[in-house]
């Protein structure tokens, strides 16, 4: 008998596990992504800068996993920095659960890249698009000068007027032609806000 009655509650169990399963699958995949120009970067980031990172920690927060990731700021192209900033964003690992958020850059201690940062409601700073705001540097391999490569260029999107899939977003551009479009972009959209 005793095992006549857990037999019907295990296959009870596994249905309603697959059918919470088959619901909650469009929320788990809903991150879109919104190809942002360096203009639009440019205009929704209250700062852009060059930085180094020094370390990330994990850590629940309102029943959320959030990263707090230090970095030193090596230049600041717009807005004002301190010489250190903390950047929050969701998603992370604490213990044996990890939560894993599409689009969200992570980043490792001694990486350099060029952050767009919008201030956060809860203090520090965001990252203007996430990885569209995430531009890494790394060193060309021949020429030995720094390139630029943004997080989101291997993403590949649907063109609607063109009805075809593409990737877009900076790849291995060299570091003073990038600057240059940044400083450019950053004029423009403080022109505009005039």
């Amino acid at each position: 008998m005793r095992k006549l009655t857990r037999k019907p509650m295990k296959t009870k169990l596994q249905t309603i596990a697959i059918v919470l399963a088959f619901s909650l699958l469009p929320a788990l995949r809903a991150t879109t992504l919104a190809r942002l120009s360096l203009d639009q970067l440019a205009a929704a980031a209250d700062s852009v800068a060059r930085v180094r990172c020094v370390g990330a920690e994990s850590r629940w927060e309102n029943g959320a996993i959030w990263t707090v990731t230090m970095f030193d700021v090596i230049e600041t192209l717009k807005g004002s920095l301190p010489a250190q900033v903390a950047v929050r964003l969701p998603g992370g690992k604490v213990g044996h659960l990890t939560a894993a958020v599409d689009g969200t850059p992570k980043f490792s201690p001694g990486e350099q890249a060029v952050v767009f940062l919008e201030r956060a409601r809860t203090g520090g700073y965001s990252v203007a698009g996430w990885v569209e705001g995430t531009f890494r540097i790394a060193e060309d391999p021949v020429s030995r000068s720094e390139i630029v490569t943004q997080d989101s260029c291997g993403f590949v999107v649907f063109d609607a007027a063109t009805r075809t899939f593409r990737a877009e977003g900076v790849r291995k551009m060299p570091m003073d032609l990038f600057h240059a479009r940044v400083a450019a972009a950053i004029a423009r959209a403080q022109e505009k806000s005039r």
